[in-house]
């Protein structure tokens, strides 16, 4: 018997710690994945944006294409294609303002070019030239993150220092399903719940981790029913549509922007696919599972409204279909020439100030490439 179950004992109030601190009814999300497009809600949307929208997609999908054929050609060590997965892509790349700043996981090479990356240098990783291959605060785009998740804390310890400096700033982080599964998924909402940070969690939900259906990963009704947890409000939308998707994260991030702290999105999708260019994917899913999932692309669902609604014809889209062929092109060409590479670059962006041991280790490799060139040149006026 404890000294609070003893006849008369004194029974204090409960601790403000142990009554609930928010009202979770407001952060569930709802049942169903919100949809615009092929509903009534749709004919309001703005023209102008979905044309845009439409656009990228169509860039998108023959992007994705190139890159694969890339890796096939020798040109890429690896690509993780998010073709079927391009609503989720272009919407993230354009929903923010110059000044935000995007968290791209390693399948978001998409995301990084519709927000105005060069499409040579969001491959430069994947291709395994020297660092990121470009500056991340130029473009306001982090590195593209292959360590599943780490790229969460990192977007929330930006956002909140941001916001201590007074800056106007949100950021966007993109997490595969997988990446859920990881602690720095926990730790990056627990942080900004608390500390109502400017970001946007965005979980895209292709079906599988690798191999790993979604069943095995987790036995919550969904992703987003996560965020009640944390104390944030979470949201389920079609991630094949692309105008919904635009529309959610769009007042997420009005929301953060505003103030009210971190939102989780989850985007129903799927990969079409395979994990990458190494992957088997017929070990794991059905052609006839793939097959049901192109019956709702993202580039038809929205090809539909806009010629339903008589707001493009056959020019117009083959005008953007050209537009992608001239993106593929160049990519091509630029991709298909070998980068001169410089070994010093080793050393290059390490440290704003490299260590004596870095220096040391430099003027040793500079030593020997010297020593090399020498020995070329001996042999070759020996010849």
């Amino acid at each position: 018997m404890t000294v609070l179950e003893q006849p008369g004992s004194y029974r204090p109030a409960p601790p403000p710690a142990w009554q609930p601190r928010t009202d979770p009814a407001p952060l569930l999300p709802d049942a169903e994945p919100y949809r615009l497009l092929g509903t009534d809600a749709a004919a309001g949307l703005d023209t102008a944006l979905l044309k845009r929208l439409y656009g990228q997609l169509v860039r998108g999908r023959r992007y994705n294409g190139q890159a694969t054929a890339l890796t096939r050609q020798g040109r890429l060590a690896v690509y993780p294609s998010s073709t079927g997965q391009e609503a989720c892509q272009v919407a993230a790349g354009v929903v923010l303002e110059e000044r935000d700043w995007l968290f791209p996981s390693y399948r978001d090479t998409l995301a990084t070019v519709v927000r105005g990356l060069d499409p040579v240098q969001a491959l430069t990783l994947l291709r395994g030239d020297w660092h990121t291959g470009y500056d991340p605060h130029e473009h306001r785009i982090a590195p593209l993150c292959t360590p599943l998740a780490t790229q969460l804390p990192h977007a929330v310890g930006l956002a909140h220092a941001a916001r201590l400096k007074g800056d106007d700033v949100v950021a966007l982080a993109m997490v595969g399903d997988g990446g859920t599964s990881e602690g720095d998924f926990h730790e990056a909402l627990n942080f900004a719940a608390v500390w109502k940070a400017p970001v946007v969690f965005f979980v895209q939900n292709n079906g599988f981790a690798i191999s790993v259906p979604l069943a095995k990963q987790t036995a919550a009704p969904s992703f987003a029913h996560k965020a009640v947890g944390y104390g944030m409000p979470g949201r389920l939308v079609d991630g094949n549509d692309v105008a919904a998707v635009h529309q959610v994260l769009s007042e997420a991030v009005r929301r953060a922007r505003g103030g009210a702290g971190p939102t989780l999105v989850e985007a129903l999708t799927y990969r079409i696919d395979a994990h990458t260019n190494a992957d088997d994917a017929t070990r794991y899913r059905t052609d006839s599972e793939v097959e049901a999932w192109r019956a709702h692309d993202p580039i038809d669902l929205l090809e539909r409204e806009l010629t339903g609604r008589k707001l493009i014809d056959e020019a117009g889209m083959r005008a953007e279909r050209e537009a992608a062929e001239r993106l593929a092109a160049d990519l091509r060409e630029r991709m298909n020439q070998d980068p001169a590479l410089d070994p010093m670059d080793l050393f290059t962006h390490v440290y704003a100030e490299q260590t004596a041991q870095l220096r040391e280790q430099a003027d040793r490799l500079r030593a020997e490439l010297a020593a090399a060139g020498e020995s070329g040149t001996q042999e070759g006026a020996q010849r």
